[in-house]
């Protein structure tokens, strides 16, 4: 089967991120081509789109009440689109700052990670059955290593599924 790219396009909702993060545009097209390069991607016919929204806790926590029933902001959330593939992420600064700081790892490096997170449930990966969450654990793993970035399930306070 023909693996195909990964366009990406990249909204910025809430500024904090552009401080933390100079390199963002460049880091996310980076991650998606370790993507469509990996295991994950293997049986994906072609190739696809898909959007990462960088906002706020305000924005994460409205999405998550609306679409998931939960009245709490969220650190990632997927949106598969069968329009155009893949679909959208969203990532909240303020949480994604605050779980970096809990867990001792650099802001970037636990963006990445949940960026390619929400790409593997846009996938069909989910984390329900600890089977599941092991598997998809590995697969994230092994991208982020070849991206130089810890095993992110081996930081401070974050034990494994």
């Amino acid at each position: 089967m023909a693996r195909g790219g990964i366009k990406t396009e990249i909204l910025i909702e809430a500024a904090a991120w552009k401080t933390a993060w100079p390199r963002l545009r460049a880091d996310i097209r980076a991650l998606a081509q370790a993507l469509a390069a990996s295991d994950a991607f293997r049986g994906v016919e072609g190739g696809g789109q898909f959007a990462v929204v960088l906002a706020d806790d305000r924005r994460l926590h409205d999405l998550n009440k609306r679409f998931r029933g939960k009245d709490k902001p969220t650190n990632v959330l997927s949106f598969p689109d069968a329009e155009a593939p893949f679909g959208g992420i969203a990532l909240s600064f303020e949480t994604i700052k605050r779980e970096a700081r809990e867990q001792g790892k650099p802001l970037i490096n636990h963006a990445k990670h949940m960026i390619l997170h929400g790409f593997l449930h846009l996938l069909g990966h989910d984390h329900q059955r600890v089977r599941d969450a092991r598997l998809m654990e590995g697969l994230e793993t092994a991208i982020l290593a070849g991206m130089r970035i810890p095993d992110p399930y081996q930081a401070k306070g974050r034990p494994r599924a």
